[in-house]
């Protein structure tokens, strides 16, 4: 038998892919990577174990949670803050996927003699006629997690297992119930997982262990003062709810400056962006582009964004420069800006670090 671990967070997609799998003969292991803990015991959303557990008693599987707490210190909680602390809004997400989860996940699977590595991920894993591995689109789009996996290694997705690509929500939970799985009608968690009641800023506060940036001052695109802000960490590019600036009209936050302490406002039209520029890059369905070398795809510039098609060309620096075909509202410093081909596959990504 094919011997298979199974991240295990605690929620129906995992439990369904664990269900999945020992149905079709593999030998499974479970496992729940312990990742954070707050100082009142509570635990991520991402490290449920106890529903994990369970989950793994019903199926008649072995079961183990795995101490990662100071990886994502070290890779994650940190890097997350700072981000925040500069003015730019983090992804999280991808950067646990390939430096905490699947190393771990891997680490483990050697430990245990395992072949491959299973997540709950809405998204397949396919190898291209070129050799190399990239993920697909989930085919039901509304569930797709490919933007969250484009860091992956091509170590890590040869040895990666998705089994949820080809199925909606709806199917995933009645597959549950069938089962008789007890988290068949657990809710989804759409928070960051590690910040349990949605306040980033606060999460910050409390656990940054270097200064936090002061008030500062709200100013117009020229420079004239509007009010007065609580702190960079609290805004976000296109933010426009809790500014607390009564103008008269709709305001939004169009950039973040650190270096003065500001937080720049405009009118929604100056949101949008026909360029954008990507530094941190990593590819999967291509070796990378060579400096001068172009290539036409459709890129997402966050997580719920459909996507816009747009050229991509290669720096000498080492930077990626997108030309957007429609400009784009809101292109955030500290996102991710991932790249798909013609059949829905990823061809890579990069941390957005500027606009024009």
């Amino acid at each position: 038998m094919t011997r298979v671990i199974v991240g295990m967070s605690g929620g129906v997609d995992s439990a369904v892919t664990t269900y999945l799998l020992k149905r079709a003969g593999y030998d499974v292991i479970g496992t729940t990577l312990r990742i954070w803990e707050s100082a009142d015991g509570q635990e991520s959303r991402c490290c449920e174990i106890d529903d994990a557990r369970h989950t793994a008693w019903k199926l008649g599987i072995q079961y183990y949670a795995l101490n990662s707490i100071s990886d994502f210190e070290r890779y994650i909680t940190k890097p997350f803050m700072d981000c925040y602390i500069a003015g730019k809004t983090p992804n999280p997400c991808v950067f646990c996927n390939r430096h905490v989860k699947w190393e771990k996940m891997l680490y483990f699977a050697g430990v245990m003699g395992a072949d491959y590595i299973a997540t709950g991920h809405y998204a397949s894993v396919i190898k291209l006629p070129n050799g190399r591995f990239t993920v697909r689109k989930a085919r039901h789009a509304e569930k797709d997690q490919t933007y969250m996996l484009y860091r992956l290694s091509q170590e890590q997705l040869a040895a990666t297992l998705m089994p949820l690509g080809d199925y909606t929500k709806e199917q995933v939970r009645n597959i549950a119930r069938e089962a008789g799985l007890s988290v068949a009608e657990k809710a989804d968690s759409q928070e960051i997982c590690f910040v349990t009641d949605g306040n980033y800023a606060d999460f910050i506060k409390n656990n940054a262990k270097v200064p936090i940036p002061p008030s500062g001052n709200f100013v117009t695109e020229d420079g004239m003062v509007l009010g007065t802000h609580k702190g960079i960490i609290n805004y976000t590019v296109g933010q426009r709810k809790g500014l607390g600036l009564p103008l008269g009209y709709p305001a939004y936050v169009k950039e973040i400056v650190p270096a003065t302490n500001e937080v720049v406002i405009s009118m929604e039209d100056s949101l949008y962006s026909r360029e954008i520029i990507c530094g941190d890059l990593n590819f999967l369905s291509i070796d990378g582009l060579l400096p001068g070398e172009k290539l036409r795809c459709i890129v997402k510039i966050r997580y719920h964004h459909k996507g816009e098609p747009a050229e991509i060309e290669m720096q000498e620096d080492g930077h990626l420069r997108i030309v957007f075909d429609t400009p784009v509202r809101a292109a955030t410093p500290g996102q991710s800006a991932v790249f798909y081909g013609d059949e829905d596959y990823v061809i890579g990504g990069g941390i957005i670090e500027k606009t024009s």
